[in-house]
């Protein structure tokens, strides 16, 4: 079930700049955050975010096809250039919690891979490090860190969101540094 939390009129969706949307996933098989940013001006701006919640009480593989029908609805209502997803770690106290967000993972890797899209995995530190200048910066910073680069009156709630939005402004940030992956990557592949 998808789930928004902030969206602009679709007209305004269409008219992206020639960069085209960045979109940014969080993943996870109970919740899957998503955020969708534009440039314009230079500056990040937000399109629409929200959640893809999956049913507890469905197979594993029930949930993974929600995922992907949730995933593949997005890709066809934005013309999303690129695509940015946390990248898969593992702590060794819950090694479960990894192989879970494996799944998930993969059902985005497939979707983006069906609409013709790269996907650009970041670190977790890497993320909040690039945004608050803490590589283990807690989620009520993110969130601020969040309401703040996209000039929002609420820090973005839940925090899925908020990290998928780090996600994806991560991308952006990393391809200004790094001008080959802003020709490659910010456009929509033909």
């Amino acid at each position: 079930m998808r789930s928004t939390l902030s969206s602009d009129s679709l007209a305004n969706q269409k008219a992206a700049t020639s960069s085209g949307l960045i979109l940014g996933f969080d993943p996870g098989l109970s919740i899957t955050g998503y955020g969708i940013i534009r440039i314009k001006n230079q500056q990040p701006e937000l399109v629409e975010a929200g959640i893809l919640k999956m049913r507890r009480d469905r197979t594993l593989a029930q949930r993974l096809k929600e995922l992907h029908d949730g995933v593949t609805e997005i890709l066809g209502s934005f013309p999303i250039a690129a695509i940015a997803i946390e990248q898969l770690y593992s702590h060794y106290e819950r090694p479960r919690t990894a192989i879970l967000m494996g799944h998930a993972r993969g059902v985005l890797c497939l979707a983006a891979a069906n609409a013709g899209l790269d996907v650009h995995s970041y670190e977790a530190t890497k993320v909040k490090r690039m945004l608050t200048g803490n590589g283990r910066a807690p989620k009520d910073q993110m969130q601020q860190a969040i309401r703040l680069q996209l000039r929002l009156k609420e820090p973005p709630d839940p925090p899925d969101v908020a990290d998928a939005l780090a996600i994806a402004l991560c991308h952006y940030f990393t391809s200004k540094q790094h001008p080959q992956l802003n020709d490659q990557n910010l456009r929509k592949k033909s």
